[in-house]
């Protein structure tokens, strides 16, 4: 902030507080101490208001409000560039002098932030990374493990995965076993820590319209063994064809998808994430899918997100899935 604008800033808060404490007591010059019968000289509707002060307790409260402020701005940063002078707030780490991350002193909302999780990682660090040592299958069978794992998820990943896991439109379930991008302990670990980027491009100006239904077609009768509704109008072995030709690279001759590019087993149907339905399928191939998985690398860090990836490993496992849940 230029001097100009912190000057501009600390003015008109002093000057605020210099006139409101003014306000306050001109207004208690001339006032009785005592209550009186005298009125103001008005009425309404046979209502007339008395000449009496504030209450004292009243009077007070705006002065300790006064104080307050006075002694917030002392501390906190509010007049400009004055940092304020809340002790501890010199450095990160007072004892290694270790500074803040923006390199600056005093307090600040990100810097009370970054003393808490420095507090926390001390704290908790060790044991995050006693399990880190360990294989991701051995940290699913942890119970206490699993219990930080749950709490990990459910402040970072239940927003898009749902409480229980099981997904919602557009986000996969985590408690089955149709992976995406493989359900190995790597793969699941790698997928948290980088991210995915999942991209199913449009096929509507390739195929045209009846392309578009007769691959739905195939996909629903062909590969997912279901019938179609009476309604539906499309060919199924001419759709064959058409996936024969356009869809194969990524999902595979069987449909049984490619994990490397993160295409989907077309063979079951809790592999759609967008729905399954022949309307459904018909949306996402004319005009394609885009899904993004945020990577949390520099958000968790490895320790926390190898407790994570043991916690939603363990979700599609029968026996340690049941032992280990916590929410």
């Amino acid at each position: 902030m230029t001097t100009f604008w912190s000057t501009y800033i600390s003015v008109l808060t002093l000057g605020s507080l210099i006139g409101l404490t003014w306000l306050l007591l001109s207004t208690r010059k001339g006032q009785s101490s005592d209550t009186t019968d005298q009125t103001m000289g008005h009425s309404f509707d046979g209502i007339e208001e008395y000449d009496n002060p504030l209450p004292k307790w009243w009077f007070w409260l705006f002065v300790g409000t006064l104080v307050f402020a006075v002694g917030y701005l002392i501390l906190y940063p509010g007049l400009g560039n004055w940092k304020g002078i809340l002790p501890g707030y010199s450095y990160l780490d007072p004892d290694n002098k270790t500074e803040f991350a923006s390199g600056d002193k005093g307090w600040t909302g990100v810097h009370e932030w970054e003393k808490e999780m420095a507090q926390a990682n001390a704290r908790f660090g060790p044991l995050y990374a006693k399990y880190a040592a360990m294989p991701v299958e051995a940290v699913a069978q942890d119970r206490k493990a699993l219990e930080m794992g749950a709490r990990l998820f459910a402040s970072n990943c239940s927003v898009c995965h749902g409480s229980d896991a099981k997904g919602a439109y557009g986000f996969p379930n985590l408690t089955d076993q149709s992976w995406r991008w493989g359900g190995e302990p790597a793969s699941i670990k790698q997928s948290i820590m980088d991210g995915r980027h999942g991209v199913m491009p449009g096929w509507a100006e390739v195929i045209g319209e009846q392309g578009v239904a007769d691959v739905s077609a195939y996909v629903i009768t062909g590969l997912n063994k279901r019938p179609l509704p009476d309604t539906v109008s499309a060919d199924a072995s001419k759709g064959q064809a058409i996936f024969a030709a356009n869809c194969v690279a990524c999902h595979g001759p069987e449909g049984k998808g490619t994990p490397l590019l993160g295409a989907p087993d077309l063979t079951v149907a809790q592999a759609f994430i967008y729905g399954s339905s022949f309307a459904q399928l018909q949306q996402t191939i004319r005009y394609g899918r885009q899904g993004q998985m945020p990577a949390q690398r520099d958000i968790q860090g490895n320790d926390k997100v190898h407790l994570l990836a043991a916690y939603v490993y363990s979700l599609s496992q029968p026996e340690p899935a049941e032992a280990g849940k916590s929410h």
